[in-house]
């Protein structure tokens, strides 16, 4: 691919679009008084939404995160107070992430930011185009991935 300029290069529109909508969500955390939120919880607090407890190397799977990166998230939830690792009683060598009490009742207000930003962001967009910036962005995921295995 030649060089492009920012209007034409779809690395530029990815990463402010990016860039756009992690702000629109922080703006919206705060403005709901969950200003504890990050937008770079979301896999780790979805996941933990739909089932609480997850070993951490699961949870980290379910995120799409690496376990090198699922470590400094779960201490910087842990200290906002979302969640909490323990041991897990049937494997010593492993930890369950669960959420706090705080991270529970977060769920509602969070999700409504997360659907009204995406509402705000992709409510003009036809919903084939939508399927289509997905997959395409899923090939993207798949293409850097074939690379690091080399």
């Amino acid at each position: 691919m030649n060089f492009q300029l920012p209007p034409d290069c779809p690395y530029y529109l990815i990463s402010r679009a990016t860039l756009t909508v992690t702000s629109q969500l922080k703006k919206g955390f705060v403005d709901k008084g969950i200003s504890t939120i990050r937008p770079s919880y979301l896999g780790v607090l979805l996941s933990l939404w739909a089932e609480d407890g997850l070993k951490a190397n699961e949870l980290g799977k379910r995120a799409g995160l690496e376990p090198s990166t699922m470590t400094g998230l779960i201490d910087r939830m842990e200290r906002d107070g979302l969640a909490q690792r323990k041991p897990d009683p049937n494997d010593r060598r492993a930890h369950r992430i669960y959420l706090t009490q705080k991270g529970v009742e977060a769920e509602i207000p969070a999700t409504k930011v997360v659907s009204d930003t995406l509402e705000k962001a992709f409510g003009s967009i036809a919903k084939k185009d939508i399927e289509t910036t997905k997959n395409v962005l899923r090939n993207i995921l798949i293409n850097c991935s074939k690379e690091e295995l080399k």
